[in-house]
């Protein structure tokens, strides 16, 4: 199969959507997604972008994508994060997902970062297969932590009184 890995444009965002709504289906909560391309431009495209966009493409059409941004460590410096990789279904198997994964390793080379990390649930077989042929460390010992919006409204409004000096 024919394909190659560039960089993403606003033009790619309704296919960008159709594949996280794609990804969600597979993790089992498209009720999650709550996203718009509206929203992936605002913050990929914006005065200040808060994420990259790699795209797989094959025949003028989006087969793949690769979202990152950056973390920052209090110890060593600059993270790239990669958020999510993510191939039609129908296309898994072409090594568009390697591509796409290399091309992500190469910019965090590329940007000197110290490391790169992502996410994978624990579930999830073939992508930690996947990783484990890179090599990459797979750590059990951290957490993750979340506050959502629902999370962060409650809580801000319970310190509203609480945060004068």
């Amino acid at each position: 199969m024919d394909f190659n890995i560039r960089k993403g444009r606003k033009e790619d965002l309704p296919a960008t959507l159709g594949l996280i709504q794609e990804l969600a289906e597979y993790e089992r909560v498209p009720e999650q997604v709550k996203i718009s391309v509206k929203q992936l431009e605002e913050d990929g495209f914006g005065d200040q972008p808060l994420f990259g966009l790699f795209v797989a493409e094959s025949l003028d059409q989006v087969v793949g994508i690769a979202l990152f941004y950056y973390r920052y460590s209090t110890w060593r410096g600059k993270t790239l994060f990669l958020e999510d990789i993510v191939i039609k279904h129908s296309l898994r198997g072409n090594g568009i997902g390697q591509a796409l994964f290399n091309r992500v390793i190469q910019k965090a080379f590329e940007e000197d970062c110290f490391r790169m990390s992502w996410q994978v649930l624990d579930w999830n077989e073939p992508a930690i297969t996947f990783y484990e042929k890179y090599g990459a460390t797979l750590d059990k010992e951290w957490l993750n932590c979340d506050f959502y919006y629902e999370d962060l409204k409650r809580l801000s409004s319970e310190m509203a009184g609480k945060l004068k000096h």
